[in-house]
């Protein structure tokens, strides 16, 4: 089991417009690229839960090409918002950081005690 920082090259998260943040996530190779597929990880599912938003709202691409996932989501509060915490997006990517690639349960268990709300969903369930 690896955390995703393990086999990532790059994690970032950015606005995508005012409305939307989108998080680009680049694999160092092939084999930790299908291992986190395969998990379950960036399910529609598991993103929504992970960020409080609708999953209808969660929209993932797989860019099997360059081994590269991104993420799409909508903000919380529109950019520059007197409420917003984070006006170029660039610090929402903490949460996908150090999620654990491999064993199904293990995000469950990390949920329970350092990130609330992630859940592992099957990668059929998008």
């Amino acid at each position: 089991m690896s955390e995703l920082w393990e086999l990532t090259s790059l994690i970032r998260s950015k606005n995508a417009g005012p409305f939307e943040l989108t998080f680009d996530i680049i694999f160092k190779n092939r084999a930790g690229f299908n291992l986190a597929k395969e998990s379950g990880i960036f399910s529609r599912a598991n993103i929504a839960q992970l960020y409080n938003v609708p999953a209808d709202g969660v929209r993932v691409f797989e860019l099997v090409s360059i081994l590269a996932v991104k993420v799409s989501i909508p903000r919380p509060v529109f950019s520059g918002d007197v409420n917003d915490t984070d006006v170029y997006g660039g610090q929402f990517h903490s949460r996908l950081v150090r999620l654990v690639v491999g064993d199904p349960n293990s995000n469950r268990k990390r949920s329970e005690t350092t990130m609330p709300g992630i859940d592992t969903v099957g990668v059929g369930d998008t």
